[in-house]
């Protein structure tokens, strides 16, 4: 089964930045959409945004948009959330996530995903 693993979270100020890491135990970057959520205090999950392999697509959350960036690294078989400009609303539990069925359509919702990370704390406070 795959495993994911995140990594690189914690305090930042307001408009620092700050880079996510997940790393998956086998490479299934060609098979499998990968994208990162989260989840805020009080609140439910939302999608931050994904990379489908396979479409050759990457999608943003509006409230990431021009922010924050998706990239991934295939010899590590791993996947970076490179966030700047943060806000105190970013705060929450970030996600990686991986689904194999995965379609463009079903954003923002997290649909099909089957492999979770536990989660890594960002939390964004003067």
């Amino acid at each position: 089964q795959v495993q994911l693993v995140e990594s690189g979270g914690g305090l930042v100020q307001p408009g620092s930045s700050l880079t996510l890491s997940c790393t998956a135990t086998q490479f299934i970057f060609d098979t499998h959409a990968i994208g990162w959520f989260r989840q805020a205090p009080g609140k439910g999950r939302e999608g931050v945004c994904i990379l489908i392999s396979s479409a050759g697509d990457t999608v943003y959350s509006d409230s990431v948009k021009g922010r924050f960036t998706i990239s991934r690294d295939n010899a590590t078989n791993t996947v970076y959330l490179q966030m700047n400009s943060l806000k105190v609303e970013d705060t929450g539990t970030y996600y990686c996530a991986a689904g194999s069925h995965y379609q463009r359509h079903y954003w923002p919702s997290s649909y099909s995903m089957g492999f979770w990370g536990k989660g890594i704390l960002v939390t964004v406070s003067s």
